[in-house]
């Protein structure tokens, strides 16, 4: 909802390309569980997956831009409590035909019915992103659903810790194994055809990037951080050699214009 964002209607944008494509999976990076109405999301949502045929999933995230809340009428601070009850509202809205709930951050809903109801009676699949809070790895744990670990500024150890957890309870609750459970990884990769000449290329970018410039050397960020400047052969070795830490994973989504 601000730049450099440019889609804040990812239905409206998505629902065009459901139209205009046959094959690929449609899905949004962060669909803001915590400042849009789930009752509202249950319904865009399920009417683009009966749109894109089932070719479609969905990202939730709590965002990381604080101003958006009060755009939105919402509180900050309650931003954990806000995605664990709206994500709970929504399943239910997708699950159940007639729906009677109250809550703490919206009007309660008495015998009310979502439209359109989920392609073949299927919701969406759903994505819960995060970069380091354990509540949401348990909350995408717990309804078996998968999660997705945005590292992007992050050393692997931490991402280890969070996706081991996530695998731990997931089995817990008994969606399966640890070895099972959903998991996707974040990733910023600038390629050039040979290794030096992206290093060159990216160097000034990076050294005057919004987030990471005038601080870390370009050397000391590529070893700490999943960012790889290099050939097409150095980002699939780094990021094919990922799995040796967080075990297989089904999702890979990269940065690319980021700086």
């Amino acid at each position: 909802h601000n730049p450099p964002f440019v889609a804040s209607s990812p239905t409206t944008l998505l629902g065009y390309l459901a139209g205009t494509t046959k094959n690929i999976t449609l899905s949004t990076a962060t669909t803001l569980i915590t400042t849009n109405d789930p009752v509202k999301i249950a319904e865009d949502y399920a009417m683009l997956q009966v749109i894109a045929d089932g070719r479609m999933d969905l990202m939730m995230g709590r965002g990381n831009t604080g101003p958006v809340y009060p755009w939105f009428g919402k509180d900050i601070r309650q931003g954990m409590n806000l995605a664990i009850e709206n994500y709970a509202l929504l399943r239910r809205l997708w699950e159940e035909e007639v729906v009677d709930w109250q809550g703490r951050f919206r009007t309660p809903l008495q015998g009310f019915t979502a439209t359109p109801r989920p392609l073949d009676g299927v919701p969406p699949f759903v994505w819960h992103g995060s970069i380091r809070s354990p509540e949401i790895a348990e909350q995408a744990a717990y309804y078996g659903d998968g999660f997705f670990h945005n590292n992007i500024f992050w050393p692997m150890s931490h991402t280890k810790q969070m996706v081991n957890y996530y695998r731990q309870r997931f089995e817990h609750y008994g969606h399966g194994r640890a070895d099972q459970a959903i998991v996707g990884l974040g990733g910023q990769v600038f390629m050039r055809q040979r290794s030096q000449a992206a290093w060159d290329e990216f160097r000034p970018y990076f050294d005057n990037a919004p987030v990471y410039g005038h601080g870390p050397s370009m050397e000391e960020f590529t070893t700490e951080t999943p960012l790889t400047v290099g050939s097409p052969q150095q980002v699939i070795d780094r990021y094919a050699a990922m799995r040796e830490h967080v075990g297989d994973y089904q999702r890979q989504l990269f940065l690319i214009d980021h700086a």
